[in-house]
């Protein structure tokens, strides 16, 4: 498979065919594709919600401006960041790693010290921004992986993250909803799919020095 031509196959699917549904297989590769994201310092303060039922994306679809992708694609992704970053979450982080890798305590020490002083210098909101800044690479590499294993979606900012939020009752998970990425099979009189993709000359994208 040629990765330049599935990217070139990709496009922000606008019409789902509602009838056809994932296989279990493949939504596995994307919530792996999803733990796998690189994220600053490792920390992972995303969470994923992968949305199956009919019945709650219908509850959504008004707070996503009607937007039918929502509930007429297979699956409905969710990107959120954590409320806020404590010092248990650094803890628990340096803690996998120390088991993981079997690397010392007095090794690790002083990077999470320095992680623990670099997010108190932060406030709330800025340590929430720093979170959705990784959101934002969990997407980009959630629709390359998409792309190269032939599963359609839809980057979307437009929708009422409050409004998600309480529907989804996300505050009982500290969690806050930051970015949707509707996943499944195009439909086969959305015509998006067969418009040319319109992108800068390579050389006026690309500095070489």
């Amino acid at each position: 498979m040629n990765t330049i031509d599935q990217l070139k196959w990709r496009y922000a699917t606008k019409k789902f065919d509602a009838s056809k549904v994932l296989s279990e297989e493949k939504i596995n590769i994307i919530k792996q594709a999803f733990n796998l994201t690189a994220t600053s310092f490792g920390l992972q303060t995303m969470s994923l919600l992968v949305i199956k039922s009919k019945e709650t994306r219908e509850a959504l679809v008004p707070h996503a401006y009607n937007q039918k992708q929502v509930v007429d694609a297979s699956h409905l992704l969710v990107i959120c960041v954590q409320d806020n970053i404590t010092d248990t979450d650094i803890d628990i982080h340096f803690g996998n790693v120390k088991d993981i890798r079997e690397t010392p305590e007095t090794i690790l020490e002083p990077f999470k010290k320095n992680l623990k002083l670099t997010m108190e210098g932060k406030t709330i909101k800025e340590r929430q921004e720093w979170s959705i800044k990784q959101a934002y690479i969990a997407l980009g590499n959630l629709m390359t992986v998409c792309a190269i294993e032939q599963i359609d979606s839809c980057p979307m900012e437009g929708f009422n993250p409050q409004a998600f939020d309480d529907v989804l009752k996300l505050q009982d998970k500290n969690l806050k909803s930051v970015l949707l990425l509707p996943v499944g099979f195009r439909a086969e009189d959305d015509k998006f799919s067969s418009f040319k993709k319109v992108r800068k000359q390579l050389n006026d994208a690309v500095i070489e020095m």
